[in-house]
Formats: C-alpha cells, sequence, structure tokens
C-alpha cells in the first residue's frame, strides 16, 4: 500500500496571523460538558479550571475561511455565567459575551445594528446558545500579547465587523483587505508578591424554530455576495450547517 502525499496541504508555520487581519470567520463551540440554560445546550458549556470560580464559559474555534489565512484557526473562551457582577447582580463577562454574540448574527445576516425592526429582531432570536455553533461572520483579529513573556501570544477576536463599516462590504465581496494592527503594546508583568505589610484588585417567552442565518428568509440588505450561509432547507434537527 503506498500513501500519495501530493495532494495534503503544506504544512502550516506557527507564526500568528497579522494583527490588524480582516476575514470571514467561522465559528465552531466545542462541547465542554457543562449544561446550559435549556435542553439545547446541553452539555454545551466549560467550566473554568480556576479553584472557586464559578465561571462557565463557552469554548469557541474560529476557523478562516477564505484568503491568504484560510484554514488557519484560533481559540477563545466567553463567559456566559459566573465571575465578576456589576451593580445589579449581573454576570459582567455575559453582558460583554452577549454584546459579542448579537454582531456576530448582525455581521452574518448584513443586518444593521440600529435595525430593530421586528423582522431583524426575529432573525437575533436564539433557541440556545448551540444554534450559534457554524455561524459565519466578519471578524478583524488581533494578536493578544501574553502577560508572561514566557509564554507565547495568541491570536483572539478582536471584534465584529458590521454591515456598516467598508471592510464588512470588501471581505464578503472576497476582497483583500489590509490589515489594521491594534497597535497593543505587551502589558507588564505582574509585580512580585511580598511577604512585607501590606501598607510597604435573553428576552424569555419566544423560541424560534431555526436561527436566522440558517438561510429561510433571510436576506443580505447591504450587500448580496454571502455565499457561505446556508440557503437551504432546515431540517427540525437545527441549523442548516448540521444537515448538509
Amino acid at each position: 500500500m503506498t500513501f500519495d502525499m501530493n495532494d495534503v496541504a503544506p504544512q502550516q508555520s506557527g507564526d500568528l496571523i497579522p494583527d490588524g487581519t480582516f476575514a470571514k470567520l467561522t465559528m465552531s463551540i466545542r462541547k465542554g460538558g457543562t449544561d446550559g440554560a435549556n435542553e439545547h445546550d446541553r452539555g454545551l458549556l466549560k467550566a473554568s479550571n480556576q479553584p472557586g470560580s464559578d465561571v462557565l464559559m463557552v469554548d469557541a474555534e474560529f476557523t478562516v475561511t477564505e484568503g491568504p489565512f484560510a484554514r488557519r484557526k484560533f481559540w477563545q473562551n466567553f463567559t456566559v455565567q459566573g465571575g465578576k457582577l456589576d451593580e445589579q447582580g449581573q454576570s459582567i463577562g455575559w453582558k460583554i459575551s452577549k454584546s459579542v454574540f448579537r454582531a456576530m448574527i448582525d455581521s452574518a445576516l448584513g443586518l444593521n445594528p440600529d435595525d430593530m425592526s421586528d423582522e431583524a429582531k426575529a432573525k437575533r432570536m436564539l433557541r440556545g446558545l448551540a444554534d450559534l455553533d457554524g455561524i459565519t461572520f466578519v471578524g478583524k483579529i488581533q494578536i493578544e500579547p501574553n502577560r508572561n513573556p514566557a509564554y507565547k501570544d495568541a491570536n483572539k477576536l478582536d471584534h465584529v465587523v458590521l454591515p456598516t463599516v467598508p471592510e464588512w462590504q470588501k471581505v464578503m465581496a472576497g476582497e483583500v483587505v489590509p490589515a489594521q494592527p491594534s497597535q497593543r503594546s505587551r502589558p507588564a508583568a505582574p509585580a512580585p508578591v511580598s511577604a512585607a505589610p501590606a501598607w510597604g484588585q435573553s428576552q424569555p417567552g419566544t423560541t424560534p424554530a431555526t436561527p436566522a442565518w440558517s438561510g429561510q428568509g433571510a436576506s443580505h440588505s447591504p450587500a448580496e455576495p454571502n455565499a457561505d450561509q446556508s440557503g437551504g432547507a432546515v431540517s427540525a434537527g437545527g441549523p442548516a450547517w448540521l444537515n448538509p
């Protein structure tokens, strides 16, 4: 038996995706084994490995779908429960994550973030966070410096690119957009602790049948070329991208 290695993709270097890169990204959720708030999110969340932490997270894997960095991946956690609380007793991390997830939906569907029509609101409804698995949107990638210089820096999602900015239109049209570095400097390493004394730190009640970006009735008002979004029928079993 022989093995033909000619059609295998060349080995990728360990270099990071350049800071400030714009790209079309697909987010996959890696199940962490902890149940979410409803039946759609059973086993979906990942618990923090920090002792005493009550944080539950979505463990996301991002894959660049097109362009010079196609198939490159990076990973990021999004808090959905626990952690620091605001003055109303709400998880600060969850509030941040919700804003990012909403932006993903707007970017995926070409929705203007100011569009609060009934139709737009319906498209932003989720049966559970599991409905975000497989969503494709435009994002800006950053290099996040590690606080400890002994460890490598990593690619992270800088922010979701919305249809109201020119870069979204260009990426959706298949153009390569010049990187816009975030110009972040490496954070200072934490100061060593001295032994000396201290004087010397969802709209409830509405359950849509399927997420809007599954292709049923979704429109891309700012631009048409969103070929990555599936346009086929959606079975009762889940989003269209889970039913090839």
